[in-house]
């Protein structure tokens, strides 16, 4: 907590008016301190400066990198499985980057990191 008591003194003010030299002052307790602080918000800059850019993430934005990657893994799909048997296969596409994951290495297949990308003759058998 005092690595970052700067930014905790900006958002005491900001979200509650409370003035951290209160607690010094005796005229917070230190319950009531840690109660403010257990619950600032997320985008608060205490809550940013501790947990990094992963603070910056709510479960929507994860949601829809999941959609944005699951949409260009299927169109990927289809053009792998509707071009022309002697043109050059499409490139793999590569997944929304996500706070604290480092990039992902798309050299071995999909973006998903699962399975081994599907060769052209082995998409042709599967859709017929």
């Amino acid at each position: 907590m005092e690595e970052h008591a700067e930014a905790l003194e900006a958002d005491l003010l900001r979200y509650y008016g409370v003035d951290l030299l209160d607690w010094h002052r005796e005229a917070l307790s230190s319950r009531r301190l840690a109660v403010l602080v257990r619950h600032l918000p997320p985008d608060s800059a205490f809550v940013r400066a501790r947990e990094g850019e992963a603070a910056e993430w709510g479960m929507t934005d994860h949601l829809l990198a999941a959609v944005v990657d699951h949409l260009a893994i299927a169109n990927w799909m289809f053009a792998s499985a509707n071009r022309d048997e002697y043109a050059d296969p499409p490139e793999a596409p590569v997944p929304v980057p996500r706070p604290g994951a480092e990039a992902a290495d798309t050299s071995d297949g999909p973006p998903d990191g699962h399975a081994p990308a599907a060769t052209a003759a082995e998409l042709a058998r599967f859709f017929g």
